[in-house]
């Protein structure tokens, strides 16, 4: 049985779907709203459904021997959060909670962290969990914060050779898009928020650079397809001997144009864009180039390729977008 939390939101979801139509027993903990979110859950057989704030009883109530593993992906994902006592309450203490009682019954415990504790990049993007690599990283914002704080109190317990699960893994994805997203808002991937404009052959709109060094469009991200992050992830559930935290991208950063032209391509539409304002809050805070350095999950073994971002693209658009039912 795996618990997975954020079981309902877009990772974990995508994570649900993979492991129920493979007989797992899943059960989710994650809070459903008022935004149809549970149609991402809609499509599967789930063991219990958990409230966040009764996930405590039920684990008191439940034989540790029957949780395979813990796989925590819920959180407050918006990087425009303020309110760093939300941030605290919701990403922070959670997950130290949990990887305190995975460590007490011993199982497994794997969690998202996020490239947001990269910042601006001027520490690079080496996936290096030492305790003096992760204190020279300079998040952006509150939520980048909030993750480098869990990354560094565990970077901290294993350099301690403190008790730990016996797999603990921490996951730094990078900039994911896919089916099950839609409930995110403006925080959607740029495909999932324009595919009906492209669609209809309506430009689609990216900001202005306000740096010298890249053109308009040319800030440049690497995107990675939901389902490659889930094969990350099952791969690790395979793997009960690894341990650490990983970069969870595709090592190869892609421009904002490259995106809009694979997804007018995957539309059958001519590429359209007009550049816009941004926000002038957003400006100082803005990441101009992100690129996983993924040589450490490759050296623990992955082998499988990433998809690229013309193929991932299309795949989303055709299989989901375009469809009466985009939910996977």
């Amino acid at each position: 049985m795996y618990l997975i939390t954020g079981g309902a939101g877009f990772i974990g979801s995508n994570l649900v779907a993979h492991l129920a139509e493979r007989g797992g027993q899943v059960v989710v903990c994650d809070r459903l709203g008022s935004d149809e979110r549970w149609r991402n859950l809609a499509h599967h057989e789930l063991a219990e459904l958990i409230a966040p704030e009764a996930l405590a009883h039920w684990l008191e109530q439940t034989d540790p021997e029957r949780i395979e593993a813990v796989i925590h992906m819920g959180a407050i994902s918006s990087t425009t959060e303020g309110d760093v006592d939300r941030l605290v309450a919701n990403n922070i203490r959670p997950t130290l909670d949990l990887l305190a009682w995975c460590t007490v019954h011993q199982r497994r415990f794997i969690y998202a962290s996020s490239a947001a504790t990269y910042g601006d990049g001027s520490a690079g993007f080496d996936d290096d969990g030492s305790c003096a690599a992760l204190a020279r990283l300079r998040p952006l914002n509150a939520y980048g914060w909030s993750k480098q704080v869990v990354d560094r109190r565990i970077a901290r317990l294993a350099e301690q050779r403190a008790p730990l699960p016996p797999q603990w893994v921490g996951l730094k994805f990078f900039n994911v898009y896919g089916p099950n997203e839609y409930h995110k808002g403006a925080m959607q991937s740029v495909i999932a928020r324009n595919f009906a404009r492209a669609r209809s052959g309506e430009p689609l709109h990216l900001f202005r650079s306000y740096r010298a060094d890249y053109a308009d469009g040319g800030q440049r991200r690497d995107f990675i397809y939901v389902r490659d992050c889930v094969e990350v992830i099952a791969w690790l559930l395979e793997q009960p001997r690894i341990c650490g935290l990983f970069n969870v991208g595709t090592g190869t950063a892609r421009s904002w144009l490259d995106l809009a032209g694979a997804l007018f391509a995957a539309c059958e539409r001519r590429r359209s864009v007009e550049f816009i304002d941004m926000p002038p809050e957003l400006i100082p805070r803005y990441q101009y180039f992100t690129e996983a350095r993924m040589q450490r999950l490759r050296a623990a073994g992955y082998a499988r390729p990433f998809t690229s971002l013309e193929d991932g693209v299309a795949d989303y658009v055709q299989r989901y977008l375009a469809t009466d039912d985009p939910y996977r």
